[in-house]
């Protein structure tokens, strides 16, 4: 018999740290000067918008983890509650995303690569990055879950050290100036929404691809050790981590410095507080620990990517079949080297088209992270009717709202080419379904 099960080797420490690494990704260190040059000191409560619906989505994820049975990815969550043709919606159109944002995120890591290294090609980086990751990923699930942990564990120091920095900095301000003039610096230059609410708006589609990353934790169910205890813990700290990583520092680099220096500035905000505290070589910190979002993103990318791929083909018969066999570290090593191909792939169009490459890819992004989250959410609110309380109904109901509302004004904001290519990948991958002749296997028996 083909070995085509997955072994549990994730411990709690691995899952809490990789839905903490989740929510922290370039969109933190580089974006965040791109979201308040849009919204201006309003991005916080863009932060904040997008952070609530964050929790009610991954809330519903919990839930669902907890009421399932033998659960496989995102599709074996959400199918006892939207059907099978949903569930194979989610899963090639989840597998799409991180097929996309791999490419998209080690063509970025090789342009900040090259800030140090100006005379050696984009393509060079993006193939070792390459090489690199398909290593990781195939040895063992171990081995990919304590590279993350210690990835997220960089990533978190620097946010943590921003913010120390950050306190001493205002603390500073206030006691040579006084508390108010210290927090008039956001309502300063044309207000507190300067853009008014379209500049709300527009950097949502930031604010979401920044939170895009927080589900992946679903993909490790089959995996954990213990799924109904880890799952749910790390879910229970999502809004905790929003607050942490994204608001308090955002607020405090509001206070520190104008938020249209901050929007006009050819540098990362963090590499701008750094400077204002004297470190010495600030800005290649800060260019190190965006190099290791950037990888860790690309990462967890091959492992999702590579898991859904198993989690749909397991059960087919044929060709597909073999990107199921597992290898002797329990890793699907064929499934591993077709989605780190894509990479090699990207190494070829970075090589043509540079890096512009990024901004052609990463216009869906946004697009793919609310669809995948209005679904865990409607399958959320399906259990909820039957099972959950009023409160839990209400919930849902809002977060179904407010991400059809934030979908929308993506779509009226968004570059129409993007829209309309999305459109034709999300058209292929509906009508491409196959209803099987059997009932979906729900046990995870080899």
């Amino acid at each position: 018999m083909e070995n085509t099960k997955l072994k549990k080797q994730m411990s709690s420490r691995h899952i809490t740290m990789l839905a903490l690494g989740g929510a922290i990704g370039a969109g933190l260190f580089k974006g965040s000067g791109e979201a308040i040059s849009i919204a201006g000191p309003s991005v916080l409560l863009a932060f904040a918008i997008g952070g609530i619906v964050l929790f009610i989505v991954m809330t519903g994820l919990g839930k669902l983890v907890l009421d399932g049975e033998n659960q496989h990815g995102l599709s074996g969550l959400i199918r006892p509650y939207l059907g099978d043709h949903s569930a194979d919606f989610i899963d090639w159109v989840y597998w799409s995303l991180w097929m996309i944002n791999i490419i998209a995120e080690a063509v970025a890591a090789a342009s900040f690569l090259q800030l140090w290294f100006p005379n050696i090609p984009a393509w060079i980086f993006v193939l070792i990055l390459a090489v690199l990751t398909t290593l990781i990923n195939l040895y063992s699930v171990r081995l990919f879950a304590e590279t993350e942990y210690w990835l997220a564990f960089a990533k978190i120091s620097v946010i943590i050290a921003l913010i120390l920095f950050g306190l001493y900095l205002v603390g500073q301000q206030m006691f040579g100036h006084g508390v108010f003039p210290t927090l008039q610096q956001m309502t300063n230059h044309g207000g507190f929404a300067p853009h008014g609410m379209k500049g709300i708006i527009n950097s949502l589609l930031v604010v979401i691809y920044s939170y895009g990353g927080s589900e992946l934790i679903a993909i490790t169910v089959s995996e954990a050790d213990d799924p109904k205890k880890a799952i749910p813990k790390a879910v229970k700290g999502v809004m905790g981590r929003i607050v942490s990583f994204y608001i308090i520092p955002l607020f405090l680099l509001l206070i520190i410095f104008p938020w249209n220096t901050l929007a006009n500035s050819n540098v990362s905000p963090f590499v701008m507080v750094f400077e204002k505290m004297n470190i010495p070589f600030a800005a290649d910190i800060v260019n190190f620990v965006i190099v290791l979002a950037l990888f860790s993103s690309i990462n967890s990318g091959v492992y999702a990517a590579s898991r859904t791929l198993f989690f749909r083909l397991k059960d087919k018969k044929g060709a597909a079949k073999t990107f199921a066999v597992l290898n002797k570290h329990q890793v699907p090593q064929r499934s591993v080297f077709f989605c780190t191909s894509v990479l090699y792939l990207g190494v070829i169009l970075s090589y043509f088209v540079g890096d512009e490459l990024f901004g052609y890819l990463a216009g869906s992004l946004s697009y793919t992270v609310l669809v995948i989250w209005l679904m865990i959410v409607s399958a959320a609110f399906v259990l909820s009717l039957k099972k959950g309380t009023l409160f839990d109904k209400s919930l849902n109901l809002f977060a179904l709202i407010a991400l059809s509302l934030i979908f929308i004004g993506i779509l009226m904001t968004n570059i129409l080419g993007v829209t309309l290519l999305t459109a034709l990948l999300y058209l292929i991958i509906f009508f491409s379904y196959r209803k099987p002749k059997e009932p979906f296997p729900l046990s995870d028996k080899a």
